[in-house]
């Protein structure tokens, strides 16, 4: 009996002493978690105020809050007495394991810390890369989030956008845009001509200097095709383009130029 009750109390303090380290564990786990939201949050008010790139404070903010939350485990293990030593080599082998076997996210890692120095483009960009065109949502630590024109969110890994050409609509004052018109055969392109470059200077958000820029730009068999070429802010883009085609099909209408008709000449031979 006398053993029996030396067991039950061993037990009875293991297991009070055990769940003293579980509390302690879990309300470390809580007010950690809640220090690092802090940090984070003061951080982030730090950076704003020192108007820091929002791409680069989203980029510390990630690399912060991981490195503090894996310090936070590992000071919560060794609090519990377990070795954090062999913890960490395990950690350690465990990283090189996915790292072999994940070699892609490593990449994509690296190539989103070049994003960050280099700032080919940042958040609120209208860029076009690996394929995809539209407005930079955010650049993570792996990908990069873009709004499609279509309002569609596409992820892309930063690896593939920084092994392909990159193209930043925002990084210039103003773009071209790049219409055509076709005339016909018979038509007076230099009126036409003269015409169209007072239509697409009078459209909304149209820039007057570089002016629009109206030149011959090929021929084919129904006549001259025009090259209609308008200059305008990168936010007015389509505006200007759907209003320049409406423009040149509504002014040529209107100034009675020859409708465009493909016309094909047929020889007879007599007798």
């Amino acid at each position: 009996m006398d053993q029996l009750q030396s067991y039950r109390e061993l037990a009875t303090h293991y297991l009070a002493e055990g769940a003293v380290k579980v509390g302690a564990a879990l309300l470390f786990w809580i007010v950690g978690r809640w220090l690092i939201g802090l940090i984070g949050r003061l951080l982030q008010e730090m950076m704003q105020r020192q108007k820091v790139d929002p791409t680069l404070m989203r980029y510390l903010g990630n690399i912060l809050s991981v490195t503090l939350n894996i310090a936070l485990v590992v000071a919560i293990l060794g609090y519990c007495g377990i070795e954090t030593t062999s913890f960490a080599a395990l950690v350690a082998g465990v990283g090189i394991a996915i790292g072999a076997a994940w070699g892609g996210l490593l990449s994509n890692l690296a190539a989103g810390a070049f994003l960050i120095v280099l700032k080919p483009f940042k958040v609120g960009d209208f860029i076009s890369a690996a394929g995809v065109t539209g407005t930079v949502k955010e650049v993570g630590l792996f990908a990069t989030a873009i709004d499609t024109p279509d309002n569609v969110l596409t992820i892309i890994g930063n690896g593939k956008i920084f092994a392909d050409n990159i193209q930043n609509y925002s990084a210039n004052p103003h773009r071209r845009v790049e219409l055509k018109c076709q005339l016909a055969g018979s038509a007076d392109h230099v009126a036409a001509m003269e015409l169209l470059r007072a239509r697409m200077a009078a459209i909304p958000n149209v820039m007057k200097s570089p002016a629009p820029e109206v030149e011959i730009l090929d021929f084919n068999l129904v006549g001259p095709v025009l090259a209609v070429r308008p200059f305008c802010h990168n936010d007015h883009y389509w505006q200007v383009y759907f209003d320049g085609n409406r423009a040149i099909r509504e002014s040529l209408g209107e100034a009675g130029f020859p409708a465009p008709m493909p016309a094909q000449l047929v020889l007879t031979r007599a007798g």
